[in-house]
């Protein structure tokens, strides 16, 4: 790229992001003076490439509104990651109902790879190893995908026609307030409109979105996926666990994450040591609590199981076996 064509090349590639780059900016990125940035830009104008000169104390060059860009140019590293992002989609689930789209890009890319890329390429997938399987959830429709999107940016409500867990249709007007990507699946959260109240919906599970006339107020407080995560934590399920655990907040999170557990926090009395342990009150919503006991275990803190019983009758048949193998000889 250090050849004056490829400086235009690069030039333009800057041009077509967006907005108007300074003289002095596209100077510092191409490595080169500003009279060199005007001839570059002339040659641009001599391929027919609309750049447009903007006058004033924040101007410089611009492409025209409206003009088609030229086939996608990627650099041989450009390439290399977007097949890497591709591929780590897939595995990790984050697809549309276009199965095949993902396919079908690499392939273009990789049929116009360079050979010596392409070796690079294919060595490094064969020595590539994942410790998860790949993502072997629904994906959610492209055209929900980004009218919802469409819908969080614009801040318009959109009506959804939405089937719940329990197989149940419903159609709802919701204010999205954004799109989340969790532990494989699309979520998108915002306000039901029909209850005043905020919920998050799995968007594989909308069958269709409309965009409705009028719009909202963005909200303050917490972001999209902190929404998303306290309403994992809140949701109902079968059993409703509280306990006070002693320690600080890092050591009970790296056991128990905002996606599975809600966290009581008190502020500490005055001159008490933010950081310090002491007792906290941490409730959860699960459908079962077989998998509680050895999470607490591992949290090699003190705890008290406020509720329920059988949490406690749990937790007691654990330790026993625990004992029971420290005996054996």
């Amino acid at each position: 790229m250090s050849r004056p064509t490829g400086r235009v090349l690069k030039l333009l590639e800057l041009l077509q992001s967006g907005g108007t780059r300074t003289v002095a900016e596209l100077a510092d990125r191409l490595g080169v003076e500003g009279r060199t940035v005007r001839r570059y830009v002339d040659q641009l104008i001599d391929l027919d490439v609309p750049v447009e000169s903007v006058r004033g104390r924040y101007g410089g060059y611009r492409l025209a509104s409206g003009y088609r860009l030229p086939p996608l140019m990627l650099s041989d590293e450009e390439a290399l990651v977007v097949l890497l992002g591709l591929l780590a989609g897939r595995r990790a689930g984050l697809t549309t109902t276009e199965h095949t789209a993902n396919e079908t890009a690499s392939a273009k890319i990789r049929r116009v790879l360079p050979q010596h890329i392409a070796r690079r390429l294919d060595t490094l997938l064969e020595a590539l190893a994942f410790t998860d399987q790949p993502g072997g959830f629904e994906p959610p429709d492209t055209g929900v995908l980004l009218t919802v999107a469409d819908a969080v940016q614009h801040r318009r409500p959109v009506s959804i026609r939405y089937t719940d867990r329990s197989g149940r249709r419903s159609e709802r007007t919701l204010h999205a307030y954004g799109i989340v990507t969790h532990a494989g699946r699309w979520y998108v959260t915002g306000k039901d409109a029909g209850i005043g109240e905020d919920r998050t919906f799995r968007l594989d599970r909308i069958a269709d979105a409309r965009t409705l006339s009028g719009s909202f107020e963005a909200p303050t407080g917490p972001g999209p996926a902190q929404r998303v995560l306290s309403g994992f934590a809140t949701a109902e399920y079968r059993h409703e666990v509280s306990l006070r655990i002693h320690g600080t907040v890092e050591q009970i999170r790296a056991h128990l994450p905002a996606s599975v557990a809600a966290l009581e926090e008190h502020e500490p009395a005055a001159g008490e040591d933010r950081t310090a342990e002491r007792w906290l009150r941490v409730g959860l919503r699960v459908e079962r609590l077989d998998w509680l006991p050895p999470v607490l275990a591992s949290l090699d803190r003190p705890f008290v199981i406020e509720r329920p019983d059988e949490l406690r009758d749990l937790v007691a048949a654990l330790a026993d076996r625990l004992a029971s193998c420290a005996r054996r000889t």
